[in-house]
């Protein structure tokens, strides 16, 4: 019999291990291959921009609309991982069927990425919704920042056996779409341990006769919206959450473009650029877990931002290829930094027995920022492009004018993200998540 700390580190582990996946996905599909592949080969030019980033927006806002009402369903019914497969499942098999688009298959290239991504951003609600049930508040921005040093190298690994068959078959788009099949079963391997290995601590409660779940899902979404006087630091965080978050989506959805247009990189050096990201976002995540534990985690999470805000002026700038590498390099421990403090946050935040609630909410801000940034990097960048062009201005020249406009409006949503952050209390939100009682 395994004592209580080898179950908690067992289970632990079992959680880092789905990041290590969901993160393969991310920095495969999101970062490095099939945002460049899409772009270049699929659609190609300015159009190929504009597109993805319509492609990424109606995602986020599918994923923003579903996730409360399923977070509400999960918490009350106490089936987090019941829907964390559901939409795991989802992500893994249209991931898989991005191997059929091809050249100038526009119509299911977006859509099945769509599709993939709802996935894989719903399961992220449940995935952490369940950080609160295998933590303590004294350990819980450890676990956090720890889940995403383990996912960062499941980045990390992912790719490195994807970029040995597009280095041998250089010139075929069948490698890149073979990535994505390796990608779907590289990430469903990985999530086995949590769903053998994890179990619920919340108790599932008796559904109220003659109502429905989502009758029910409804009525405590509205019981917590009229007791938002009571979370009025929360909802400060989540407004600061949503307009930081424009920022860092911005910048990790278009960066493997951002590369390609700006300094010609090749699918190879993208990939082994987002391997250097994946690296140093493992040492971001655990230095911002210790860091927050020690100093507080808006502190923590405030440097990771002013980081990040140096490095994308630093972008704007750059001129060289080598810069660009040094670049990514540092915005992946501030983003990561970000990331991982901003869901420890959410989790502390969380009054006991709704923690995938309250993430449902954060997701809500999340998809609706991840929504707004990327279609307002690429409506501004592509748009910026195409009437440069219409005047007469070199297609190449003008796509790189129109990437540093984009570069622009991502440093402006961090800066006023950080201001609202600003004024939040982080002692008054943990205080506000201990006292509440819910009254229906």
């Amino acid at each position: 019999m395994r004592s209580e700390a080898q179950q908690r580190k067992l289970q632990h582990w079992a959680w880092y291990l789905y990041d290590f996946g969901n993160s393969a996905y991310a920095a495969v599909v999101v970062l490095a291959v099939y945002s460049a592949y899409f772009k270049g080969s699929v659609v190609g030019g300015a159009e190929g921009t504009r597109l993805w980033g319509i492609s990424v927006g109606i995602a986020m806002l599918v994923s923003a609309a579903i996730s409360p009402v399923l977070g509400t369903i999960a918490d009350f019914s106490a089936s987090k991982k019941k829907f964390l497969l559901i939409s795991s499942a989802t992500s893994w098999v249209f991931t898989a069927l991005l191997f059929f688009v091809t050249r100038g298959e526009v119509f299911i290239g977006m859509l099945f990425y769509i599709l993939a991504e709802i996935g894989y951003r719903a399961g992220q609600v449940f995935y952490n919704g369940i950080l609160p049930e295998i933590s303590t508040p004294e350990d819980i921005g450890r676990v956090s920042g720890n889940g995403w040093a383990v996912g960062s190298l499941g980045g990390i690994v992912c790719l490195l056996l994807v970029l040995p068959i597009i280095m041998i078959f250089e010139g075929s788009d069948v490698p890149v779409r073979l990535a994505m099949v390796i990608t779907a079963v590289f990430f469903a391997l990985s999530s086995i341990p949590l769903f053998v290995c994890v179990k619920e601590r919340a108790v599932a409660q008796r559904l109220p006769r003659a109502s429905a779940y989502l009758t029910l899902s409804f009525r405590r979404l509205m019981r917590t919206i009229r007791s938002i006087r009571h979370f009025k630091e929360f909802v400060k965080f989540m407004v600061a959450f949503l307009i930081y978050n424009d920022g860092i989506m911005m910048a990790m959805d278009f960066a493997a473009i951002i590369g390609a247009v700006m300094y010609g990189m090749n699918q190879q050096q993208l990939i082994i650029m987002m391997i250097i990201v994946q690296v140093t976002s493992i040492f971001g995540a655990w230095v911002s877990g210790i860091y927050g534990q020690r100093a507080g985690f808006k502190k923590a999470l405030m440097g990771s931002l002013v980081l990040m805000l140096i490095v994308i002026l630093w972008m704007l700038f750059n001129r060289t290829l080598l810069g660009y590498f040094v670049i990514t390099a540092v915005a992946g421990f501030a983003l990561t930094g970000v990331q991982a403090v901003s869901r420890t946050m959410t989790g502390l935040f969380a009054p006991a027995g709704q923690s995938a609630e309250f993430y449902a909410i954060e997701s809500v801000a999340g998809r609706t920022s991840s929504f707004i940034g990327p279609t307002v990097y690429g409506l501004l960048a592509g748009g910026v492009a195409l009437m440069l062009q219409r005047r007469g201005t070199d297609a190449l020249l003008a796509e790189q004018i129109g990437q540093r406009a984009g570069i622009v409006s991502i440093a402006v949503f961090l800066v006023i993200g950080m201001i609202v952050l600003s004024t939040v209390n982080e002692k008054r939100a943990r205080q506000a998540a201990a006292e509440y009682r819910p009254v229906d």
